[in-house]
């Protein structure tokens, strides 16, 4: 644990200096782009159950959870011209290398879910889930990295999500809790990166 903080404080830390240019970049277009704050921070659950702010680039309009479910499916319309880009290309993803730095987050691990649907937890997993860092990225990161598209098609978003999509991740959370070590964070990183590459390498 020790080595995995380490690796995620190093990398972090120079990812911050290097991408410091894009972010001013995208922080602009953003105000430009539509009003409200450059940064959307959202309740999440990290280590031991407890709460903290992930910080994001904000991809929606001004308050858009007061206008609609937590998740977003296809062409929400909350979702702005710059916030639809930031998406696609989880551009908006990397502001929480702040989290990682602040000891909330680590470069890889269990996505950190909200309050709302980590009640749907099964109490089994939740032992084991919880005794690591969330991640900006792991094996589900990777998996589901067009959820919006795959729930865009569902007569009920969040059932779905809730019934099928979910109950996946979980396994997958289950999963790099067994397998991690930080030559499969390297990997699980590229995999990222790099999406073309097969999540089904980065187990062997």
């Amino acid at each position: 644990m020790i080595a995995k903080r380490l690796f995620d404080l190093f990398w972090a830390s120079l990812g911050l200096v290097v991408l410091s240019p894009l972010f001013l970049v995208v922080a602009v277009w953003i105000k430009l782009d539509s009003a409200g704050p450059v940064f959307f921070r959202q309740t999440r659950i990290g280590r031991f159950e407890k709460t903290f702010r992930i910080y994001k680039f904000r991809t929606m309009v001004a308050d858009a959870e007061k206008k609609g479910i937590q998740l977003t499916a296809g062409k929400d319309p909350r979702i702005t011209r710059s916030g639809e880009f930031l998406r696609r290309t989880k551009i908006d993803e990397l502001p929480q290398l702040i989290n990682v730095i602040k000891g909330e987050m680590s470069l890889v691990g269990p996505r950190p879910e909200v309050p709302k649907y980590v009640e749907y937890y099964p109490d089994e997993t939740k032992k084991v889930i919880f005794s690591l860092r969330p991640g900006i990225t792991d094996y589900a990161a990777i998996l589901f990295r067009n959820e919006n598209e795959i729930l865009d098609g569902a007569e009920d978003p969040e059932g779905t999500y809730l019934k099928q999509i979910l109950p996946e991740k979980i396994a997958l959370y289950l999963k790099y809790a067994k397998e991690r070590t930080l030559w499969l964070d390297f990997r699980l990183i590229l995999g990222t990166i790099f999406p073309n590459m097969s999540t089904a390498g980065l187990s062997s």
